[in-house]
């Protein structure tokens, strides 16, 4: 018996020892790549935290970088460069102020349902506030920036490339794919046609249809002349010129929509929709009732992506118009780019945490209304 009781007691040593010796192994392997990933990751961050918040001077052997605070940021927000990246605030008319009620009542309404029909959590609860306050701080931006006698700023601009770009490109996608999905002659041919786009540089891009909308010697030329376009600049007037921009855009970006909905199209299962023909369903009601319903996750996922390296754009708006009119095209990642060319290391790093903080509460408000949503739902 006490033999058996010492062997035992060794075997119940010997496991817990070797548990440990395998999660020792297990980390000494993992915890180099963890921490170079990190060291890539977060020390770039808290280094331009911290260029965010100095100044850039020139010195006797080089340059220093003097701390200043928040001094960058209140320049964007409250000071001399408010204009540009705000935008100038007009007075807004009887149906700018009706906008902005209707936004305060949707997120009322939306912070209520909230409290009434889930759990309350205090995270929970302040998260949805904050975002709550966003979305009343664009709103209120949008109103007064396009009101009589105001101007959007970089901010304002850099959000119409996203939301107005991803809207039509996820159309113009969907229905392509769509069309692509069905047994039409020479849909092989169009499905590579339709991809072509995407395989060439956003600098090429940019170069080429700042060729195609010259009036006078661009390659379309004769076509401006018929339509009486001759001398007619795209880019003196704000709102064309963020046109051509985003035609562009919208023209590059397409078929990054079109590949992805089509391969999500040719993976659905067919028994849904025999059943539907079965039951006398036309097209149009598969379509909204079935196949659409069932493109919601993967739509969903594709849009959050698309929307991130939407926020990026840099290089249509660089080469088109170089920011003009003005600043009436200047995207944000533009404008760091401009001021980090004027030697202000520090407003640039500014712009770009902005940036970064733009980024992250349209992600987060896109996450929690909708993508959460259709998960929990299919």
């Amino acid at each position: 018996m006490d033999v058996a009781k010492t062997t035992s007691v060794a075997q119940v040593q010997v496991v817990p020892r070797r548990a440990r010796t395998d999660q020792f192994s297990t980390a000494s392997f993992i915890l180099p790549a963890v921490l170079i990933i990190l060291f890539l990751s977060i020390f770039p961050l808290l280094v331009s935290l911290y260029v965010s918040m100095s100044r850039l001077q020139f010195a006797r052997g080089g340059v220093e970088l003097n701390f200043v605070g928040l001094a960058n940021y209140a320049k964007l927000l409250v000071g001399i460069d408010q204009t540009r990246f705000l935008g100038k605030f007009g007075t807004p008319n009887i149906f700018g102020w009706l906008v902005l009620g209707l936004v305060a009542l949707g997120l009322a309404y939306w912070i209520v349902q909230y409290i009434r029909t889930t759990r309350v959590t205090a995270i929970g609860l302040a998260g949805r506030l904050i975002l709550a306050v966003f979305a009343m701080s664009l709103a209120l931006l949008t109103v007064l920036t396009l009101a009589d006698g105001g101007r959007p700023g970089t901010l304002w601009v850099t959000l119409f490339y996203v939301y107005v770009g991803i809207a039509v490109q996820y159309a113009l996608g969907l229905l392509l794919a769509y069309l692509c999905a069905q047994h039409i002659p020479g849909r092989r041919f169009f499905r590579v046609v339709f991809l072509l786009p995407m395989m060439i540089t956003p600098v090429g891009v940019a170069y080429m249809f700042r060729m195609m909308v010259d009036t006078s010697v661009g390659p379309l030329a004769p076509l401006w002349v018929v339509l009486g376009l001759r001398d007619v600049s795209w880019v003196n007037n704000p709102w064309t010129a963020r046109g051509a921009i985003l035609v562009s855009d919208i023209w590059e970006w397409t078929p990054f929509m079109f590949i992805v909905l089509l391969a999500a199209l040719e993976s659905l299962p067919t028994e849904p929709i025999e059943a539907a023909v079965v039951d006398g369903a036309n097209k149009w009601q598969i379509f909204r009732e079935i196949t659409l319903p069932a493109l919601l996750p993967v739509s969903t996922t594709l849009i959050l992506i698309r929307m991130i390296e939407a926020f990026k754009i840099i290089d249509l708006p660089n080469i088109l118009t170089s920011g003009g009119p003005g600043t009436a095209t200047e995207s944000m990642t533009l404008e760091s780019y401009f001021v980090w060319r004027a030697l202000d290391v520090g407003g640039s790093a500014a712009v770009a945490y902005l940036l970064l903080f733009v980024v992250t509460m349209v992600a987060t408000a896109y996450g929690v209304l909708v993508r959460r949503r259709v998960e929990v739902e299919y």
